[in-house]
């Protein structure tokens, strides 16, 4: 089930907007004020941003986590990193060492994904992903509306309001994203799990087996001895049993 927070684009200024709706306006709201303070943050309030409530929802976004535009050249990414890394080092900040380890390393995550070819592909693959879904509802929204005989106009028109209608897209992508990536290394590690088992099942029958021989060939040593021995039994109580007859002397006249 999508979140709240994840509400239908589209819908005309003159609705009502819900509870979900509120609190991501609030997120959103304060999340852009601090990327436009973006060139005067200082080290503390870049470690604050990237720990803040709802960080590890809005750090699943590689470019949110660098604040760039995802068609950014890889070159001036590196150089943003480069400079946002610098600002949370944990050197730099040892007074605050814990948070900005923490923080350095949602920074040089965002990096590593960014700087693999293919990885960054992905992630711009949803956004386009995420614009497409947009621009969609918004046609179908407008198609409803006149169909309807209303204003075809609707709050996406304001390129604001489109921009968070897309960035919030985003988010429900990579979310989705992150959700099947957790399921499917659940599954692998279930698959490992059952894998070993088996393998220790196995090697446990092995050696029940190898065990069952070796008792068998001695116990067969044992019996083909007493066998043996038995018989020598018999052997000697017949030989013991004839006794020659005791020769008798001649009497002499």
């Amino acid at each position: 089930m999508a979140s709240p927070m994840f509400k239908p684009i589209g819908s005309n200024s003159g609705g009502a907007s819900g509870e979900g709706e509120n609190k991501f306006d609030v997120f959103y709201k304060d999340l852009k004020e601090t990327e436009k303070r973006d060139s005067v943050l200082t080290s503390k309030q870049q470690i604050d941003r990237l720990l803040r409530p709802g960080a590890s929802y809005a750090n699943l976004n590689p470019f949110e986590v660098l604040q760039v535009d995802p068609r950014t050249p890889i070159d001036d990414i590196k150089k943003k990193f480069r400079r946002m890394s610098i600002l949370v080092h944990p050197d730099k900040n040892q007074d605050d060492s814990e948070r900005a380890q923490k923080a350095f390393d949602e920074l040089t995550k965002a990096w590593r994904c960014l700087e693999n070819e293919s990885t960054r592909q992905k992630c711009l693959d949803i956004v386009e992903e995420a614009e497409a879904i947009v621009a969609k509802r918004i046609e179908e929204r407008k198609k409803q509306l006149k169909r309807e005989g209303k204003d075809a106009r609707v709050d996406e028109d304001d390129p604001e309001k489109l921009k968070r209608a897309v960035y919030v897209q985003t988010m429900k992508l990579f979310a989705d994203m992150e959700r099947k990536r957790r399921q499917q290394e659940t599954r692998d590690q279930e698959e490992r799990k059952r894998k070993r088992d088996l393998e220790i099942e196995e090697e446990e029958q092995k050696k029940a087996e190898k065990e069952w021989q070796k008792n068998f060939e001695e116990s067969r040593v044992n019996r083909v001895n007493s066998w043996k021995d038995f018989q020598k039994g018999k052997s000697a109580k017949k030989f013991k049993g004839f006794k020659p007859p005791k020769h008798k002397a001649e009497a002499r006249d």
